[in-house]
């Protein structure tokens, strides 16, 4: 492995921040691909099978991604190297484990593809005569096919990424907002309000130990948890914030085959480059927040229209009926027309997250091998990613026949919880003592990380109460 020592990274001026128009973007595909990984889903779940009880939660649950978030970006913001560089500067053999645990815990995101599927299936209710697995199973095969030769035929993946997920994000957020402002809805907004702050009323049916691992995940992965959260450090790289413009696209336009896959480059010490760093910082928390509270807006309106329009009719969106159950929102605006107006734009926000992870994963599978393994630099960085594209279809093609959607997404929950408990740690070592003895004064962080104790301490409490439910101890 041959990484540069920080103290050997060639020194650069900041590069220009473009305006606000051009640089905002990495936030939005947050946003959208956290709709549809889990939001739909599952906490719609929880509040149609328990009302308000766990509501509370939702709103700490968002803002705890907030933290890391921030120290994912600053890391890449002011290298240009991706987070998982950062990983195995601080430690090769821990950036190693979480490269297998990452590997392993995205075995299963085809599920996602097959539950856009359920909503094409409940549509069109075709092939004929198939069952309904089979013609959930038949759409999402369809859209994988789909979502790859658009990236094949994209010249720069990234772009084809943001614009599509911004359509995404648009359509639901109107569609859903025009949902929650009909009357049958707006009648339940009081005590949904009240519910936010805590529990209103007893829960109205027994606990199920069996829903431990959906609350875990609805909660953990409010936003994007997981190792889904490191897909961010990866966006800004690609969109060229701050000193990640240096370095090059893996496909596409823009620095070169070289710096794709080299180390990165630390700031200059003068005035400009101190400027320069305020607006990108400013960029940074901006960014973040418009993904976080866009996700936390959108989630919230599907828990209301969940307990407005599903818990007083026990409807419980589950196995190949993940997109079906919910279409209830948009049939109280429009009646039918809403309701297969629904399942087009949950096909499209539950499918687009393969694309969007399809891509994130191949990225990092790239980044992580030409980095451990000098010898694959032979094939340029473009060519690893259509190999690790290829690779990621084939085994979640697979593996969407093992199970019903929604517990293969839990597989995958899971599996990346472990990373989530890790990850404020390496972030602290990171960039709050390994990077700062390298960076200019005006650079290093400036206030003490007691954001990211309270993200570590809560998921560690989190981890701890799984495994007491689950284990019934």
């Amino acid at each position: 492995m041959n990484i540069t020592p920080l103290d050997q990274l060639p020194r650069h001026k900041i590069p220009a921040f473009p305006g606000w128009w051009a640089a905002l973007g990495p936030g939005v595909v947050w946003m959208a691909l956290a709709q549809g990984s889990g939001e739909l889903i599952w906490w719609p779940y929880m509040v149609a099978k328990y009302g308000l009880t766990f509501l509370w939660l939702l709103v700490p649950a968002c803002l705890l991604q907030y933290p890391l978030n921030l120290e994912i970006g600053r890391y890449t913001l002011l290298t240009g190297e991706s987070i998982f560089h950062g990983f195995i500067r601080l430690h090769r053999g821990f950036g190693v484990f979480l490269w297998l645990l990452m590997s392993v815990s995205f075995l299963w995101f085809g599920a996602f593809a097959s539950a856009g599927g359920t909503a094409m299936a409940e549509l069109t209710h075709w092939p004929e005569g198939w069952s309904q697995r089979g013609q959930s199973l038949f759409w999402g095969y369809a859209s994988i096919a789909v979502f790859v030769t658009a990236i094949l035929a994209s010249g720069v993946v990234y772009t084809l990424i943001e614009r599509f997920m911004k359509l995404v994000a648009v359509v639901t957020v109107v569609g859903l907002l025009s949902a929650c402002l009909q009357p049958d809805v707006q009648a339940a907004l009081p005590e949904f309000a009240r519910g936010l702050l805590g529990p209103t009323a007893e829960m109205p049916r027994a606990w199920d130990k069996a829903d431990a691992s959906k609350l875990l995940t609805a909660i953990t992965f409010a936003g994007l948890g997981g190792f889904w959260i490191l897909f961010y450090s990866y966006w800004l790289r690609d969109k060229g914030a701050g000193m990640a413009a240096l370095a090059g696209r893996i496909t596409g336009l823009g620095g070169s085959e070289e710096a794709v896959h080299s180390d990165g480059f630390l700031p200059t010490d003068n005035q400009q480059n101190a400027q320069q760093w305020r607006t990108w910082r400013r960029f940074l928390s901006t960014d973040i927040l418009v993904g976080i509270i866009g996700n936390l807006f959108t989630t919230l309106m599907t828990c209301l229209l969940a307990y407005a329009l599903l818990f007083p009719k026990g409807l419980l969106p589950q196995e190949y009926e993940l997109a079906v159950v919910q279409s209830q929102f948009f049939a109280v605006s429009w009646g039918e027309i809403g309701r297969l107006l629904f399942l087009v734009v949950a096909a499209s926000f539950l499918t687009d997250t393969w694309l969007a992870t399809a891509d994130a994963v191949s990225r990092i599978q790239t980044d992580i091998v030409m980095t451990l393994f000098p010898k694959t630099r032979q094939l340029s960085a473009r060519r690893w990613y259509y190999i690790f594209l290829g690779v990621l279809t084939v085994i979640t093609s697979f593996t969407m026949q093992l199970d019903a959607p929604g517990p293969l997404i839990l597989i995958s929950a899971l599996i990346g919880f472990i990373g989530t408990i890790t990850f404020p740690v390496a972030l602290y070592l990171i960039n709050h003592r390994m990077l700062p003895p390298h960076l200019p004064e005006w650079a290093k962080p400036k206030s003490k990380p007691w954001l990211l104790g309270v993200s570590f301490v809560v998921y560690l409490v989190l981890a701890g109460l799984y495994l007491k439910t689950s284990l019934n101890l």
